[in-house]
């Protein structure tokens, strides 16, 4: 990885907001640093990243990795061999190239059950490309999966993303515990989204400081029920605002 790489990636329980917070930081960026190199990658096999940032991609690093695979079972290791040789190429042949940005998706395996195999793709993808870029943004799978089997080995800046129940606060204190044990990260903070401000007291997470508050945000909730991305939110809305707050408190932006 390159020493200029900032890898941000946002992790939390299912359900809290966490693909709107990867979005928005994507947008943000592309605004404040338009001749940066940005890679966005959605990590979570629900595939919500897409939809946010308003990308249709027609590839997937699972789509290689089936590939690569298919060419050893049907006898064809040549082709095999080749096609590991040449992953480099296929990856960015795959990767969308945005105006703004550019977008790469894990893919939503066939199978039901462990996404272990494609996790231990991306992990490689991510070292793979990273020095290519100057930001790429993360948005993870839901719960500690990624972060126990180390897929978000090298990271340098690690947000946890909850709402304020009790089970999303215990979330991002669980993933921030194994992160601490495994995860090579520079920074770490909380960002609490869908709060009302008579929780706020009441609010428990224990590992890490918390960067902002996120008010619930209706713009950004039709947007996403009529499939608006993220770059039609108006800059006021309380998601644009928290996350360019909790990229301030990070040092990621001034």
């Amino acid at each position: 990885m390159s020493e200029k790489t900032k890898i941000l990636t946002v992790a939390g329980k299912g359900g809290v907001g966490k693909t709107s917070i990867a979005a928005a930081m994507v947008r943000i960026l592309t605004e404040e640093y338009p001749d940066a190199r940005i890679l966005a990658i959605d990590a979570d096999p629900a595939i919500g990243l897409t939809t946010a940032l308003g990308v249709e991609p027609t590839d997937t690093l699972d789509g290689i990795r089936k590939k690569i695979v298919n060419s050893v079972e049907d006898g064809r290791p040549r082709e095999a061999i080749e096609m590991l040789n040449e992953a480099r190429f296929r990856i960015f042949d795959t990767m969308l190239e945005e105006e703004k940005f550019s977008f790469l998706a894990i893919g939503r395996p066939e199978a039901a059950g462990c996404y272990c195999k494609v996790n231990a793709y991306l992990k490689e993808v991510i070292s793979l490309l990273a020095a290519d870029f100057d930001y790429v943004v993360i948005d993870g799978e839901a719960g500690i999966e990624q972060i126990n089997r180390r897929v978000m080995e090298k990271v340098t800046h690690l947000f946890l993303i909850t709402d304020p129940s009790r089970k999303g606060c215990q979330v991002a204190d669980t993933i921030k515990q194994v992160a601490d044990e495994l995860v090579m990260y520079d920074r770490c903070g909380v960002i609490v989204n869908r709060v009302r401000e008579e929780s706020i007291p009441y609010i428990k997470v224990e590992s890490a400081d918390i960067l902002t508050y996120i008010p619930d945000d209706r713009a950004h909730a039709e947007n996403d029920i009529m499939g608006i991305s993220v770059f039609d939110l108006p800059e006021d809305s309380p998601v644009m605002q928290g996350t360019r707050e909790a990229l301030t408190r990070m040092q990621i932006i001034d």
